[in-house]
């Protein structure tokens, strides 16, 4: 069965990292595994996602609306811009931090503050927690996204792969320590 997983969130959070750890993962274990990614308007600060569908054989990256098994969601408006994507009974994994986008620093918009209520009134599936606490914690803000990664790992039922080699493999050994720690972190953190 295939399984499709969109990553949302805002220029320079490390999605399309998590993404390829993700994906590279996926295939080591014997998946077939196709990504899609898109940039927003800028570098940081304008909307990223990632669509990754894996499975016994995958035609297409791309998710339509209501077809997201999973959205991982990197910071909470995106969230909401994002939920039409979600399947029913699909899992929703937010990251309950905030980035304030243009209009709401110029003083037009304000931000919505009371949004992850909002949405649990639509989704029953939701798994919330401020990843970038957990990752100032473990020393190293940057490792948020592992952190996610490892929620979204756990709330896929795919733990039990071996995700520390994966790691190990895909970034700077100087890093390999903290962002197993974010991992399981994560994964800790992930049940629905």
């Amino acid at each position: 069965m295939t399984k499709s997983l969109l990553f949302v969130g805002v220029g320079g959070q490390g999605i399309i990292l998590a993404s390829k750890i993700l994906t590279e993962g996926l295939v080591k274990f014997g998946y077939d595994v196709k990504m899609s990614e898109v940039h927003g308007m800028a570098q940081r600060g304008g909307s990223v996602t990632t669509q990754v569908r894996f499975g016994e054989k995958v035609y297409s990256p791309l998710i339509g609306e209501g077809e997201a098994d999973v959205i991982v969601a990197f910071e909470k408006i995106e969230a909401a811009r994002w939920i039409n994507y979600l399947k029913k009974g699909g899992i929703l994994v937010i990251n309950d931090y905030e980035i304030y986008p243009q209009p709401v620093l110029i003083g037009q918009e304000t931000y919505p503050h009371d949004i992850i209520e909002k949405i649990k009134e639509k989704v029953e599936n939701v798994v919330v927690f401020n990843a970038a606490e957990v990752a100032e914690r473990l020393g190293n803000i940057k490792t948020q996204n592992i952190v996610l990664l490892g929620a979204l790992i756990k709330a896929l039922g795919i733990e039990s792969l071996d995700w520390e080699s994966v790691i190990r493999e895909n970034l700077p050994e100087k890093m390999h320590d903290i962002n197993i720690k974010a991992l399981k972190e994560g994964m800790n953190l992930g049940a629905v």
